[in-house]
């Protein structure tokens, strides 16, 4: 779905694309991502937080988004898979104001080191379980039901150090140009989701390429 449609919706929805038989063909076949076609060079760079001699990915994502969650498991794979010069960090969109809390509740699990743990949790307790974690006030009461300190919860959920996350977030969106979820940039350089590469899958691939061209001085 684009950023448009998402300020006309009530419950939105995000970006999501079905691989053409066509695609799949020419991708078995070793045809490189073109420029423009897969992907995206961003005119004008985005800002990188990691170190010189690494590869830095940035998941777009959306706790509410059916698409985000659809690929979580599928993006969770291929982490477990990357080689240890690419770094990959998730940036939680706002899109909406009403996202911000959604943003804050990823931030806190960072910042209190239970991301592993309860990050795809959410995305069940959301997508499957049907709870509307979408209020600082569920969200505590959800977070407290996974055996997490609820006023610790709160505290970091209300703090400075995460109001400045969500500045951050906000400025790799714009600096992105991020126009829904899930995408993915790509050492502040390169943009991709399934609209570009036709789907998730088709787009981790060409991340794959990408932080290969990058790698390579490119």
């Amino acid at each position: 779905m684009k950023r448009r449609e998402f300020s006309r919706a009530v419950s939105a929805s995000c970006l999501a694309g079905s691989l053409s038989l066509s695609t799949q063909l020419a991708q078995a076949q070793g045809n490189k991502p073109e420029s423009g076609t897969d992907y995206l060079p961003l005119p004008k760079p985005a800002p990188v937080d990691t170190p010189a001699g690494k590869v830095e990915v940035v998941e777009f994502f959306w706790y509410s988004c059916p698409h985000c969650n659809a690929f979580e498991p599928s993006f969770q794979q291929w982490i477990s898979r990357l080689p240890k010069d690419v770094v990959v960090k998730r940036v939680p969109v706002a899109f909406r104001e009403d996202f911000g809390p959604q943003q804050r509740l990823y931030f806190a699990l960072e910042a209190m080191g239970l991301v592993e743990k309860l990050h795809a949790k959410v995305f069940y307790a959301v997508h499957v379980e049907k709870q509307r974690l979408d209020k600082p006030d569920a969200i505590f009461e959800w977070v407290a039901k996974q055996g997490v300190d609820k006023a610790k919860f709160a505290d970091q959920f209300n703090s400075f150090s995460t109001a400045g996350k969500l500045k951050r977030a906000q400025q790799l969106q714009d600096a992105y140009k991020v126009e829904g979820v899930p995408a993915l940039g790509v050492a502040g350089r390169f943009y991709t989701d399934a609209t570009y590469a036709k789907s998730m899958d088709a787009a981790l691939r060409v991340v794959d390429y990408l932080t290969s061209e990058v790698r390579k001085g490119r």
